[in-house]
């Protein structure tokens, strides 16, 4: 009998899967199975992290708008000046008053004396 020459499909998708993993060491980047494990691994990894990614700009944010703010007044707060924001209707969110901290101090000095008057 003849032999039977297999399909190009599953090579074709095992060389796709391949191409994902050509950073990983060993042989999580070699062997199929171990290959679609830290794929997996990688793309939960990576979801999660883009969370907590959000997480942490939110938290650099905060301490940087409230650094300043307890520099203007001592016994005013972050969230005592977030709260008066709001009832003035000045919708301005956390990273845009925190780019103001770094960029221009003079600018949030003027908007919080309006704000606390």
């Amino acid at each position: 009998m003849t032999r039977i020459r297999r399909g190009y499909i599953a090579r074709r998708r095992r060389t796709k899967i391949c191409l994902v993993a050509s950073s990983f060491r060993g042989g999580h980047s070699r062997l199929i199975r171990t290959i679609t494990q830290e794929r997996i691994r990688a793309l939960v990894s990576a979801h999660r992290d883009r969370d907590n990614k959000k997480r942490k700009f939110r938290r650099l944010w905060i301490t940087r708008i409230n650094a300043v703010i307890r520099v203007i007044a001592l016994s005013y707060s972050y969230c005592r000046f977030l709260n008066d924001l709001y009832k003035r209707q000045l919708l301005l969110n956390r990273k845009i008053l925190a780019q103001i901290t770094i960029s221009n101090r003079n600018c949030l000095y003027m908007i919080s004396n309006q704000i606390i008057k």
